[in-house]
């Protein structure tokens, strides 16, 4: 059994064209650290997730990187189209900027509570939770809680395209001004759309791992 921690029930059914029926869908509100990176905040998530569930979970996050704006919104995906609006982001880009480019990201976080064999694939080690429990001046058993960290195995998926006005009825977020390959991708059907997306990619990649775990 898999839990992938999530509100949004088209990611599991995503996830499941790559892992099979084993995944489930864990309604779980992690802590969303902030960070400038997607890695630190989805093996936070993963974590926090595990020591809720006590058994695997995965945790995705994931954003739209505008590269003439230096990345933004990045990791502050989310919360830009609650506060602004997808359009308006839009039409920042379009008054703002001649290059238009941009990329999806995800990145997929995977915790088990066991240790991981080296790979290509990063390992995020540090667990600040534990580090915070035992406190700058913890005695012998605080250091050793403290090195009692969780490692969270990172998965990767990137797709790169540009920012267009909206076009499509599919999809959510980001998706009806983000275009890839003549298409945006909420133009695009979900077995079409999944098999070019970021979080598709890093799917791809986990399931590969998965099977062999």
């Amino acid at each position: 059994m898999l839990r992938y921690v999530t509100t949004n029930g088209g990611k599991v059914r995503e996830a499941r064209e790559y892992l099979g029926d084993e995944v489930r869908q864990l309604d779980f509100d992690y802590t969303e650290v902030q960070a400038a990176e997607l890695a630190p905040i989805a093996a936070h998530g993963a974590r926090e997730a595990y020591r809720h569930a006590g058994e695997p979970v995965l945790v995705d996050d994931a954003g739209l990187f505008v590269r003439g704006f230096d990345g933004f919104p990045g990791p502050y995906s989310a919360y830009v189209e609650g506060t602004l609006g997808v359009e308006a982001v839009r039409r920042l880009v379009s008054r703002e900027l001649d290059d238009t480019r941009a990329t999806f990201r995800c990145v997929l976080a995977y915790c088990d509570g066991e240790a991981f064999d080296a790979t290509p694939d990063p390992v995020d080690r540090d667990d600040r939770v534990a580090a915070a429990a035992a406190g700058a001046d913890g005695d012998a058993d605080d250091d050793a809680e403290a090195d009692d960290t969780l490692p969270v195995k990172l998965f990767e998926g990137v797709v790169r395209g540009e920012i267009v006005e909206a076009r499509g009825d599919g999809g959510f977020g980001y998706d009806p001004i983000f275009e890839h390959d003549g298409s945006t991708f909420a133009e695009m059907g979900p077995e079409e759309k999944n098999a070019v997306s970021h979080r598709g990619r890093a799917l791809e990649k986990f399931g590969e791992w998965f099977q062999e775990r």
